[in-house]
C-alpha cells in the first residue's frame, strides 16, 4: 500500500463506509439472508455467485474468487488507482483528504490550486462590486439568472483590461508564476496579461470541489465567444465535467446525468430546478468523462441538436460508451428540436414537459439499430446480412455481461436468424472455482485461529489463554498482530483489517480465510479459545519431548529437570 496515505485515514474511510451502498450503485443487489448477493460484475455466470457482506464489509466471489473491501471494488469496478479510490471514497462521504496525502507523483500543485480559488473569488467579488459589474448583470437577468444560482456556481467576471488578475494577484516573480501555471495569464512577445477578459466567468470544479479552471463568455463583439483555461498540471479538459460537482451537492446518489454541451445550458437547467445536468468542456465526450459520470449514477442521457451534426456527435459518444457498458449501467440519446438547445427549450416548454423528454430519450440500442439500419435495406435479406456485418464489430466491443448477449440477440431478431445466430467470439472465461468448504478438521489450527479472528473481529476482546504466542509456527506472529492491531481499534471489521495489511500476498492470504467455510457448528468464541488452548498444548507437548529426547542421550541440567516438571504439570500436557 502506498506509504503516503495515511493508514489512521484508509481506517477511517472503511469503518465509516457502507460496502452494500457503494457496491449497491452500481451492480443489483439482492437480499440473501444475512448478505447481499448478485452475478459477479467481473466474470460472465448465470447464477448468482457474488456474495456482499454488510457485517464482514467485504465482498467475495466463489466463481471467479475476486474479493476485496470497498477500497478494492472502487480500484476493480471503476479502473481507480489505489489514491483515486480513497479520494473517490472520501468524497462519497464528505470527508476531506488529507493535505499530506500526496495523490500527484510529481510536483506539489498546491499554489496552483490556492491561485485558482483566489482567482475564482476575485471573479466573483468583481461580478458584486466592480463598476462595470452592471453589463454582466444585466445579461445574466436577460438570460434568466438569479443570484442564488450564480451564487451557487461561484459565477464571477472579469472586466475589461490586460493586467487586473496581474496586478491583484501577481505580487513577486514566484506568484506569476503561478498565475502563468494556472493559466490565468499569458506570456507573448515579453509582455504578460491576462487570459480571461471582459467576460462572465464560469469555475470549473473537480470532484472535490476544487477551482481546477475556468470558462470565460464574452461580453460585447469579438471572438471567440466562449473561452476555457488551457491545459495545466491541474486542469485536463479530456477529464473535467462542468458542473459535476454541483450535480453531486445537489444529490450525492443521482439516478441520472444529463450531459449538454455549455456552461449556461447547465446554469439554465439548473435555474428550472433540473440539477443533474453536466457539460463537457468544448470537447467531444471521452472515456474518461463517461468512467466519471458512471462512478455517480448508473445513467447517462446524452443531449444533442437533432440536425446532422448533432447525431454524427451522438454517433460519436456511443461508439466511446460502448466498451464501458458493464451491465446495470445505461445510456440514453435525447435530441432537440432543430434550432433549440436545452437553455432555450427549457425556457419554452417548461420543466415537467423537458423532464418528460428527459425520461423519453432513445436508449443506445435504439439509437444504434436505428443508425446502421440506414445504411441497409432491411427489405432485402442481403441488406439484413449488411446489417449483421455492420452491427457485429460495434457489438465485440461490449464488455462481456448480460447486456451484451441481450444486444446479440436484439440483432439477431433483427435480421430474421432463427438459429446459429450471430455472436462475439466466444471471450475466454476465467476458470471456475467452487466454494472453499473444508471439514473444520481439516484446516490447520494457526489457520483456523486467523480465519475465526478474521470473520469475527470482536474475538480479540475476549480473555485470552497463554502459551499460543511462543508455539513456533508459521502464522502465528500474523495472529498477535491481528489481536493487537484489533485491540487498540476494536471497531475495525474485517474488510479494513484485511486492507490493513502491508504487502498484497498478506492481503491475498487474509482475503481468502476471510471467506473460507470453516464448519462451525457452536458458538465462534468458544472455537476460537478452543484453538488457542490446543496451540498452548501443543507447544507444551513439544517442548516436554525435545526434553524427554534429551534426557535419553545425556544428563538434564536441574533447571531443565524442573522445566519438565512444570510441563507435565500445565493444562493439556497429558
Amino acid at each position: 500500500m502506498p506509504g503516503a496515505i495515511p493508514q489512521h485515514f484508509i481506517d477511517e474511510l472503511l469503518s465509516r463506509a457502507d460496502i452494500v451502498e457503494i457496491i449497491g450503485r452500481r451492480v443489483p443487489l439482492k437480499k440473501a439472508g444475512r448478505e447481499f448477493q448478485a452475478c459477479c460484475p467481473f466474470h460472465t455466470e448465470k447464477t448468482p455467485s457474488f456474495t456482499v457482506s454488510p457485517t464482514k464489509q467485504f465482498y467475495h466471489c466463489f466463481g471467479c474468487g475476486a474479493h476485496g473491501t470497498a477500497i478494492g471494488f472502487l480500484m476493480e469496478y471503476d479502473r481507480l488507482s489505489f489514491p483515486e479510490a480513497i479520494e473517490e471514497l472520501a468524497t462519497s462521504m464528505g470527508l476531506e483528504v488529507p493535505r499530506e496525502v500526496g495523490f500527484e507523483q510529481g510536483p506539489d500543485n498546491r499554489p496552483l490550486y490556492d491561485m485558482l480559488e483566489r482567482a475564482a473569488q476575485l471573479f466573483a467579488n468583481n461580478l458584486r462590486q466592480h463598476p462595470d459589474a452592471p453589463t454582466a448583470i444585466d445579461y445574466l437577468r436577460g438570460r434568466g439568472v438569479s443570484g442564488e444560482v450564480a451564487a451557487r456556481f461561484r459565477m464571477g467576471y472579469a472586466p475589461p483590461g490586460w493586467d487586473n488578475l496581474l496586478q491583484a494577484l501577481g505580487t513577486d516573480d514566484k506568484h506569476i508564476g503561478w498565475l502563468r501555471d494556472a493559466g490565468l495569464i499569458t506570456e507573448q512577445d515579453n509582455k504578460r496579461y491576462d487570459r480571461l477578459r471582459e467576460r462572465i466567468i464560469f469555475p470549473i470544479r473537480d470532484t472535490r470541489g476544487r477551482v481546477v479552471g475556468f470558462g470565460g463568455r464574452l461580453l460585447g463583439d469579438g471572438k471567440p465567444k466562449y473561452l476555457n483555461s488551457p491545459e495545466t498540471p491541474v486542469f485536463h479538459k479530456g477529464r473535467e465535467l462542468y458542473g459535476l460537482y454541483e450535480a453531486r451537492q445537489a444529490d450525492a446518489n443521482p439516478a441520472r446525468l444529463l450531459v449538454v454541451e455549455g456552461y449556461m445550458d447547465v446554469v439554465a437547467l439548473a435555474q428550472y430546478g433540473i440539477d443533474n445536468a453536466v457539460a463537457t468542456l468544448g470537447t467531444a465526450t471521452t472515456s474518461d468523462h463517461l468512467e466519471k459520470l458512471y462512478r455517480a449514477t448508473p445513467e447517462v442521457v446524452f443531449c444533442f441538436d437533432g440536425d446532422r451534426a448533432g447525431r454524427d456527435a451522438a454517433w460519436k459518444a456511443l461508439q466511446t460508451a460502448l466498451p464501458l457498458m458493464r451491465d446495470g449501467r445505461q445510456a440514453r440519446f435525447l435530441f432537440l428540436p432543430d434550432g433549440e438547445d436545452p437553455d432555450s427549450l427549457v425556457r419554452s416548454i417548461g420543466r415537467e414537459a423537458f423532464l418528460e423528454r428527459i425520461a423519453q430519450a432513445q436508449p443506445l440500442s435504439e439509437f444504434l439499430f436505428e443508425k446502421i439500419g440506414t445504411q441497409t435495406d432491411m427489405g432485402t435479406l442481403d441488406g439484413r446480412a449488411r446489417l449483421g456485418e455492420l452491427a457485429k464489430p460495434l457489438l465485440e466491443r461490449l464488455p462481456a455481461g448480460l447486456y451484451r448477449d441481450m444486444m446479440f440477440q436484439a440483432l439477431n431478431e433483427r435480421i430474421g436468424l432463427q438459429a446459429a445466430p450471430v455472436q462475439a467470439a466466444a471471450a475466454p472465461k476465467p476458470a471456475r472455482r467452487a466454494p472453499i468448504r473444508r471439514p473444520q478438521g481439516s484446516v490447520p489450527p494457526v489457520r483456523r485461529a486467523v480465519a475465526l479472528l478474521i470473520q469475527n473481529p470482536e474475538l480479540a476482546q475476549l480473555d485470552l489463554p497463554e502459551g499460543w504466542q511462543s508455539f513456533e509456527s508459521p502464522g502465528i506472529a500474523l495472529l498477535a498482530e491481528l489481536l493487537s492491531t484489533l485491540r487498540t481499534s476494536p471497531q475495525m471489521s474485517t474488510g479494513a483489517l484485511v486492507e490493513r495489511a502491508d504487502d498484497a500476498q498478506t492481503r491475498q492470504t487474509l482475503a481468502k480465510l476471510a471467506v473460507l467455510e470453516l464448519g462451525i457448528l457452536d458458538d465462534a468464541a468458544e472455537q476460537f479459545l478452543g484453538t488457542l488452548r490446543m496451540l498452548g498444548a501443543e507447544k507444551t507437548r513439544a517442548e516436554r519431548e525435545a526434553l524427554l529426547t534429551k534426557s535419553r542421550a545425556s544428563e538434564l541440567t536441574e533447571e531443565e529437570k524442573q522445566r519438565l516438571r512444570e510441563l507435565y504439570r500445565a493444562p493439556g500436557a497429558q
